[in-house]
């Protein structure tokens, strides 16, 4: 049997138990119930104290490295998952916040009173003085201030194992300072406050090494830390210097070396922390590097110890408080589903994370993650687990957070462990308090020695005691709140455990359904709890309100729970049996169940349930509810009999329906029945009552849904039933006579009573119902379908005749009164539902039934324009349905696809084409309004020859220039096809007529227009320009008409005027026209010179010196004059930037002007001929920069192409100078070997390729020709010809990928033939 919390803790409380006694006790014993006796002392006794509970080292389990890491890993994966959020509901009286979130008590605190009192009774009988520095991994150590190291077991005596050092030594070395125990638990270092280190053998108490010069003197020991290599440590000294410590064993002396990684004159460091790996990770790629974290007083390093000394990264905290303790943690952190150390730092409130990591290819990557921010001063920063972290701030209060969520989880005040500082070392005391005033300030706040971690768990030393914190497990978090009788949070919690939404999980195994399992019935355990508390703690006596109240706040939830666990067993079998004792809890109970029937949450109710709910709500006479839940639940386990009168006597109408539909397919009888409630008064002629008017409308509703195939009043109707269900509401309509007719009876009585009832609406419906079946029509392509739409129109058509029939015979509706209702123009309601049914009447043949005349001029008084349309239409007067289209506001951009169908499309007559075409006409200037691009394209297409009258009637100039630019834009474009044509070509007036438009709208596109326009004539639009003032464009024009200098001139001037306006603070007169308002006067001006600079450089290319000259050096002297007028310190800024556009223009101007012509034109002017060289020398420096850049510029490309040059050369001679070989002995022509031919000397030529031929036969192939600097040229026969076969026109290839062609031709060198004296030319190659 396993021992609950309480029971641990009880055995640390009472040391005189039995522990037998103890393991025979069953967890349940300790969840009191209420009792009348009062508690034994027994009870008192085995009662737990309510916040610090003492002490115990749980077994083995919580303590073991292995099995924390693998909760650490399962919490992660639990509380990753995500199930989404649910659903909020609100009550009628009560509303039950899932949502909130709740995490109980996450730590549990507990005092290590056996290591407490031996600190206490150390310092009484041995002098061991106060506690300074704490450690722990498989012991604690505690050092004190005189030097001594107590080593306690984790065991349940905690008992003293060791005392290391003595009272003497501590006298010589100082306090103990510093600990650190290494990975195996066999060794540990003691730093002390006047810089001595010591190292003992754990197993047997024995001083292995005393080192006093691993560090300057006279500095105490802050921090000393095993790294994973056992021979391996470091230390960090009050001077701000960090030493690696070496540890080696040479000839049985013990050794240690000692190496500088990081000295204090560079920044002080105060915090050090090595990467430690637990066993199943230390295969880790990152732990080969032996990372160290190191915090100074300004920044963050990270540093690699091995294979070398290596400076990973370094990271400044910012602005921070001066007094604020930097902190440093790593942790082993799983992100996406690789595990990598993440470095967690801060100094002050923020804290960063760095993740480490190892790619594929070997590179170590730093990346930083997202930061944590705090309001608080964090003193002390620790993981717990892979997901959590334990902060301390400076008012001793921990904060347990979830680093992922960023969320708080519980926040733990530990003022009263009085927890020890180590300000005294910090400021170096011992050796006299040679420290800076940074550190020693940094120190007030400094507990590094006093809290540490260790897979898990946390431990805290205080004056005078020792604490440790440890997670708890979900059942103790869960049943600490139980203790508390706070059963909402914990249930609460247990469902965030249930979802894997909770934060800092502990002891949950398995897959996701198997932890939901054991979730679930830790709920069930604790509604079973929760319901039998509600029932006994029910006040007896008193309002009966107190009661409800009491029951309202405890009912809703376990119904909310039992619905979200998916018991509604539990729910209606073991907790409803258990609330209908009580009549209060009954009634809450049922009246609860609404909100979630109404919400669909709850579908099915068992029959008991059921009818306690019926007659509950029934006998409260909450009628609305009732119907509320019958059309949400299953009734098919009902009376239906039963449940349909009482809807009936009750008047709930919709759940009566709703009862015939679904609980017995009947859609035709709940119609019949509100039919024989409102067809009587109607033809009657009597008023109806309320609930008559009700019932009609409802009725009405219910024929608009089942013919449009949805349930009423919500949902769909089954598929399948569909089809079936709007036949038999077509035909029951358009029965002749009702079931129970007398000989009185008119005609088609259900048409009559829905039009004597509502006739809007009910033309209404007609009007909704077509729509949804021409758009199902178009939708469907089954004949089947086709079938059902043609049966389901045909069934539409038949109803119109019937209403026409009945409106007609009936002297209470004649079609004029139709009319007048349908057309009122007083009536702006339902503009569009009224025109739609009168569209369908006349559609379906009404219009039969209207004076046509009287018909038009009530739709034009009412606007509508659609009926108008169908009117005109129909009499063939195309070109009046133009003016409907203008005059309707929904439908005016239809006006253009009419008007081009109408007199493109075949089927028209010419004269009801030119009809259209002249009326179109009339209207240009609405339309051109209405939308320039569409008329245009109009005009295009339609009126191409009327564009000048058309041009004359818009008077409106702006209009004229949408037009022309949309007509001109058309224009440009093309056709569609492959082979484009531009649509329309207009004269050129027309296009200076738009220069002038543009000049006056937007003289900014004015410029791009004449580069994309050929049309216009240069003089007109040069005269236009100038006109207008608009600069660019005149310099453009200038400029295409060959007059580069007057181009120049006139952005010479604009660029003096531009400026003027910088020189006095004034904006340009021209700032309009420019259109560039948003631009600075200085933006202004650099725009102006990048125009003018380019200009002159696209003129320099043509002119020569002198020429240049003019063009260049005025716009310099423009540049410079404005400077001298610069004065004060305000135009400082002004004058800078004037400077740097004049080397713009001087470094522009370099490339066609002399470089002396240029310095003395400089010198020259008054603004920088006066005065100190210092005004001048950045000019000069910038001119000479440019001038040794292209001077290097040009060395360097000489000296490139010599070097090609050279190589090419000497490759082509190593290629002459090679020698041929032949492959063969004959010439490959007349295959004859060349050394047996006695007749006559012969030429040999040989190829690079290896053939081999006789001069004469390649002569006759006309495999050579001449060129004027060689003698002839040749080619490879043999080789020619097999490319060619190949397809292939290329008689050579390229060097070094064949050899089908000679590399070179050759020079001729005749020699005598060996014994038979033939003469041999030799065919040398070179390089072709």
């Amino acid at each position: 049997m396993s021992e609950s919390p309480d029971t641990r803790s009880l055995v640390s409380a009472s040391s005189q138990l039995n522990l037998m006694e103890i393991d025979t006790i069953d967890d349940k014993e300790f969840d009191i119930p209420q009792v009348d006796t009062p508690p034994t002392l027994e009870s008192i006794l085995n009662e737990p104290e309510d916040e610090e509970e003492p002490f115990i080292l749980e077994d083995t389990c919580l303590l073991n490295t292995e099995n924390i890491d693998a909760h650490s890993c399962e919490t992660s994966s639990l509380a990753s998952s995500d199930s989404g959020d649910r659903t909020h509901l609100k009550r009628k009286r009560k509303t039950v916040e899932l949502s909130t979130t709740v995490h109980g008590s996450v730590l549990r605190h507990s005092i290590l009173k056996g290591i407490s009192a031996q600190i206490v009774s150390a310092a009484d009988k041995v002098d061991a003085g106060l506690p300074t520095a704490v450690t722990v991994s498989g012991v604690i150590v505690v050092g004190t201030s005189h030097g001594l190291a107590l080593v306690f077991g984790k065991d349940l005596n905690q008992a003293l194992r060791l005392c290391l050092g003595s009272t003497a030594t501590g006298a010589e070395y100082g306090a103990v300072s510093a600990l650190s125990i290494n990975h195996d638990c066999t060794r540990l270092l003691c730093g002390f406050a006047k810089g001595h280190i010591t190292m003992w053998d754990l197993a047997n108490g024995k001083l292995l090494r005393t080192i006093t010069d691993a560090h300057p003197p006279g500095t105490a020991i802050l921090h000393v830390k095993f790294t994973d290599d056992p021979t391996l440590a470091v230390c960090n000294d009050s001077g701000g210097s960090v030493f690696e410590l070496a540890f080696r064993r040479l000839m049985g002396m013990r050794t240690c070396e000692s190496r500088c990684l990081f000295s204090g004159s560079k920044g002080e460091v105060c915090n050090v922390e090595p990467l430690l790996t637990a066993p199943d990770l230390k295969d880790h790629p990152i732990t080969q590097y032996s990372l160290l974290a190191m915090a100074s007083l300004t920044k963050i390093l990270v540093i690699g110890l091995k294979p070398s000394l290596k400076v990973w990264m370094t990271f400044p905290y910012g602005k921070t408080d001066p007094t604020s303790v930097p902190q440093l943690a790593w942790q082993f952190v799983p992100v996406q589903k690789v595990v990598n150390p993440v470095l967690a730092f801060c100094r002050g409130d923020t804290v960063h994370f760095l993740l480490v990591k190892k790619d594929e290819t070997g590179t170590i990557h730093v990346i930083k993650q997202r930061q944590l921010q705090l309001n608080c001063d964090i003193i002390s920063l620790n993981w717990i687990n892979s997901r959590t972290l334990v902060v301390m701030d400076s008012g001793e209060k921990l904060r347990v957070v979830d680093r992922p969520s960023q969320e708080e989880l519980e926040s733990l005040d530990v003022a009263e462990v009085q927890l020890v500082y180590n300000s005294s070392h910090f400021k170096s005391l011992a050796t006299g308090g040679n420290v800076s005033q940074a550190l020693a300030l940094v120190g007030e706040k400094a507990c590094y020695q006093s809290v540490c971690s260790y897979t898990g768990q946390m431990v805290l030393l205080g004056t005078k005691s020792a604490h440790i914190l440890t997670l708890r497990n979900w059942r103790e978090r869960v049943d600490c709140l139980l203790k508390q009788e706070r059963f909402v949070e914990a249930l609460s919690l247990a469902w965030s455990f249930h979802e894997g939404t909770a934060k800092a999980v502990l002891g949950l195994f398995g897959d996701p359904a198997k932890r939901k399992g054991v979730v679930a019935d830790k709920m069930i355990e604790i509604l079973f709890q929760y319901v039998e508390r509600s029932v006994k703690k029910c006040p007896e006596h008193g309002k009966i309100q107190i009661m409800e109240q009491h029951f309202q706040d405890m009912v809703p939830v376990m119904v909310d729970y039992c619905l979200q666990l998916q018991r509604t067993d539990l729910l209606f079998n073991q907790l409803y049996t258990r609330l209908v004792e009580n009549c209060v809890a009954r009634g809450v109970f049922l009246e609860s169940l609404e909100p979630y029937i109404v919400s669909e949450r709850l579908g099915c109710v068992t029959a008991p349930v059921m009818r306690d709910l019926l007659t509950h709500l029934q006998d409260n006479n909450m009628m609305d509810s009732v119907e509320n839940c019958l059309i949400h639940l299953d009734i098919t386990s009902l009376d239906i009999q039963q449940v349909v009168q009482m809807c009936w006597d009750n008047q709930l109408y919709d759940a009566m329906i709703y009862v015939f539909n679904r609980g017995m397919n009947d859609y035709i009888t709940p119609m019949e029945k509100l039919f024989q409630v409102i067809g009587p008064p109607l033809r009657e002629g009597r008023a109806l009552t309320d609930e008559q008017v009700v019932m009609g409308n409802k009725l009405l509703v219910y024929i608009s849904c089942s013919l449009a195939g949805r349930a009423y009043p919500l949902g769909d109707i089954p598929e399948d039933l569909v089809s079936q269900v709007k036949n038999q509401v077509f035909e029951f309509l358009i029965r002749l006579h009702s079931a129970e007719a007398g000989q009185e009876e008119e005609l088609y009585p259900y048409i009559r009573t829905l039009v004597h009832f509502d006739t809007p609406e009910f033309l209404n419906v007609l009007a909704l119902v077509s729509t949804s079946l021409q758009t199902q029509l178009v939708s469907q392509h089954t004949l089947e379908d086709f079938k059902n739409d043609k049966q389901a129109l045909e069934y539409q058509q038949r109803i119109v005749d019937i209403l026409l029939k009945v409106m007609v015979e009936n002297s209470d509706f004649t079609p004029s009164q139709v009319l007048e209702f349908l057309c009122s123009p007083d009536d702006d309601t339902r503009h569009t539902e009224r025109q739609q049914v009168l569209l369908e009447l006349l559609q379906v043949g009404g219009v039969i039934q209207f004076d046509e005349g009287r018909l038009l001029g009530l739709a034009e008084k009412a606007e509508f324009y659609q009926i108008c349309e169908f009117l005109y239409e129909q009499n063939h007067l195309y070109d009046k349905i133009l003016d409907c289209y203008l005059r309707d506001p929904l439908r005016k951009e239809e006006i253009f696809n009419y008007i081009h169908n109408l007199l493109s499309m075949p089927g028209y007559s010419s004269e009801e084409k030119h009809c259209v075409w002249e009326k179109a006409l009339l209207h240009i200037a609405e339309l051109v309004t209405l939308d320039p691009a569409k008329s245009a394209d109009l005009v295009a297409m339609h009126f191409p020859e009327e564009v000048r009258p058309i041009i004359t009637r818009l008077q409106d100039d702006h209009l004229v220039f949408q037009f022309l630019r949309c007509l001109l834009d058309q224009s440009a474009t093309s056709r569609e096809g492959p082979h484009p044509q531009p649509l329309l070509r207009l004269s050129p007036d027309l296009h200076e007529l738009h220069i002038g438009l543009l000049c006056r709208f937007t003289p900014r596109q004015l410029t791009d227009f004449l580069k994309a326009s050929q049309d216009y004539r240069l003089e007109e639009a040069v005269q236009i320009t100038e006109q207008y003032q608009v600069h660019e464009a005149t310099s453009y024009l200038l400029e295409k008409k060959g007059d580069s200098h007057g181009a120049f001139q006139v952005l010479l001037k604009t660029l003096k005027d531009k400026l003027g306006a910088v020189t006095s603070e004034k904006r340009s007169e021209e700032e309009g026209e420019t259109g560039r308002e948003e631009e600075s006067p200085l933006q202004r001006v650099e725009g102006s010179l990048g125009d003018i600079i380019a200009l002159c450089h696209r003129s320099s290319q043509s002119l020569n010196q002198e020429q240049r000259g003019v063009l260049w050096f005025p716009l310099l002297e423009a540049m410079m004059s404005p400077q001298k007028l610069l004065k004060g310190p305000d135009t400082r800024t002004t004058s800078e930037v004037l400077k740097e556009l004049t080397m713009k223009v001087l470094n522009s101007m370099s490339s066609f002007i002399p470089l002396p012509a240029i310095i003395q034109r400089i010198l020259q002017d008054p603004v920088y001929g006066k005065g100190k060289l210092a005004e001048i020398q950045g000019l000069i420096l910038g001119m000479l920069e440019t001038f040794n850049y292209e001077q290097t510029l040009l060395e360097t490309t000489t000296s490139l192409l010599n070097h090609d040059l050279h190589w090419s050369l000497s490759h082509l001679r190593a290629a002459v100078s090679r020698g041929l070989h032949p492959r063969q002995d004959h010439c490959n022509i007349c295959l004859q070997q060349y050394r047996r031919r006695q007749d006559s000397p012969d030429d040999i030529i040989i190829f690079s390729c290896g053939h081999l031929y006789h001069c004469q036969c390649l002569q006759r192939k006309g495999s050579g020709h001449a060129e004027p600097r060689l003698l002839q040229v040749w080619s490879c026969y043999k080789c020619i010809s097999s490319q060619r076969g190949r397809g292939g026109d290329r008689v050579t290839t390229e060097t070094g990928r064949g050899r089908s062609t000679s590399l070179a031709q050759t020079n001729v060198m005749s020699r005598e033939a060996g014994e038979d004296g033939k003469k041999v030319r030799t065919v040398v190659g070179n390089l072709s």
